[in-house]
């Protein structure tokens, strides 16, 4: 009599990332409902949760009158500063949908980002130079201004430079204009060639 074993393996489950911790607190976005980022962070504040919307200022040109008015720079976001005990009460705030993931990971969003965030919303337009060492498509540094030490992509040249700034982890490309006198072209790394 031949007696078979069955063996069972553990199931390998793909395990997600939870950058949630205990006692420090992490920037993460959450998603919410359309034109609701002000109230979202409204509501969050009075729970005593840290919540950031990075708003623009844009002039708005109706037939009698010019209106200033705050926009939300990325729509349907707002960033929390938070530890896992919070996580719940944000979710359960009015507005709020959902969390923001990466292929079901829990990301924090690392400081440097909400920073650049907040330099770009503050940015104030310069002076016009000469642009001619630049062209279409040069990696570019931004010497000057709020914006120092990021880098980019130079899009067009029409008086002003168009820099696009990529937030990796938000997986945006944000296209902003920054004086020439800011802006100095990138050396080559002759080490990857």
């Amino acid at each position: 009599m031949t007696r078979s074993l069955k063996t069972t393996l553990p199931i390998a489950r793909p395990s997600h990332e939870n950058h949630l911790h205990d006692t420090e607190a992490r920037w993460f976005a959450v998603y919410t409902g359309y034109k609701r980022e002000k109230k979202v962070v409204e509501l969050l504040r009075k729970k005593g949760i840290t919540a950031y919307v990075p708003l623009q200022k844009l002039k708005r040109y109706y037939t009698r009158k010019v209106k200033e008015v705050e926009l939300p720079l990325i729509s349907c976001y707002v960033f929390v500063h938070i530890t896992q005990s919070q996580y719940v009460p944000v979710l359960e705030t009015q507005y709020v949908q959902r969390f923001l993931k990466i292929r079901r990971n829990l990301l924090a969003i690392p400081n440097h980002e909400i920073d650049l965030l907040r330099r770009i919303v503050g940015e104030i337009g310069g002076v016009e130079a000469d642009v001619t060492s630049l062209r279409q498509g040069d990696a570019v540094e931004v010497i000057g201004g709020q914006l120092t030490g990021l880098t980019g992509t130079l899009i067009e040249q029409k008086g002003r430079q168009c820099l696009v700034i990529s937030l990796q982890t938000l997986g945006y490309d944000l296209l902003m204009e920054v004086s020439p006198q800011h802006v100095r072209r990138l050396q080559k790394n002759l080490a990857s060639y």
